[in-house]
């Protein structure tokens, strides 16, 4: 893998974790793209870093108050929300890591994230709640829709988002929410797929291209969470929706006729 590449599969990372668009579905295609499928769990880990330290830096505030204040109310919240990701990903990790290997069902899930976000904005239920107001409920729920983005592509902050919305989360604090409760989602996944830092896998990925793809997820993954939040406030998820419906059918067509 050249630096180049790397540097691409990082922005790819860095912007589509915190986009509601499917990192794990964008990945996929990324590498598949330069002929990479040989790496993939792994080279997804050292990306997931890179997103993981850009979170943990927008969220230094909160990461410190829960520390000051742990058991307080944004702990709880975050814990409920981690618990339903926390059961998918043991129960089921065997099942969807041979989903996320072939590919074969991507297309379909892309159009399935579009249809939740066209969903959770067609509702027309107006938000206000604010991170404080979140309820006990709200966050199983937002968590609920967590774990049933274990599947490659659909979206996690964009199922997350979506239910933020549907909870009547204001729309910032939607987007916020979501992106708090990143942090043990990728930490989570890190620890799960770090068994391969002592596989093969690793043997064809210079400790140059690692480290320039996780900078570059982490830099492009910061402009990601701070730009999300910012659109989220005016701007509608249909936008969004279009693009993974025009993606998800692309990818149909290809697998179909057999190019993909």
């Amino acid at each position: 893998m050249s630096n180049i590449q790397a540097f691409i599969l990082g922005i790819i990372q860095g912007l589509t974790e915190f986009l509601p668009i499917s990192s794990t579905g964008h990945l996929f295609l990324g590498r598949h793209l330069f002929g990479l499928d040989e790496a993939g769990l792994f080279l997804d880990t050292m990306l997931h870093v890179g997103t993981l330290l850009a979170v943990l830096v927008v969220y230094k505030d909160d990461l410190i108050h829960i520390i000051r204040n742990p058991f307080g109310k944004l702990t709880k919240i975050m814990f409920i929300g981690t618990i339903p990701a926390v059961f998918a990903g043991f129960l089921f990790k065997d099942f969807f890591d041979s989903i996320s290997k072939s590919g074969s069902t991507i297309g379909w899930e892309f159009l399935a994230t579009g249809c939740i976000l066209w969903w959770a904005e067609s509702a027309k239920r107006h938000g206000h709640k604010k991170l404080e107001e979140i309820r006990y409920s709200d966050a199983l729920v937002i968590g609920t829709f967590q774990a049933a983005a274990i599947f490659p592509a659909l979206s996690r902050s964009g199922l997350t988002i979506a239910a933020g919305l549907l909870r009547k989360l204001d729309r910032e604090t939607a987007a916020y929410f979501s992106f708090l409760l990143s942090i043990p989602a990728i930490l989570g996944g890190i620890i799960l797929q770090g068994k391969d830092l002592f596989t093969g896998q690793a043997e064809n990925i210079s400790f140059m291209s690692l480290l320039i793809g996780t900078i570059a997820s982490a830099l492009f993954g910061y402009f990601a969470i701070v730009g999300m939040i910012n659109f989220l406030k005016k701007k509608s998820l249909k936008i969004f929706a279009y693009y993974v419906w025009f993606l998800g059918l692309g990818i149909i067509t290809l697998q179909t006729i057999g190019i993909f």
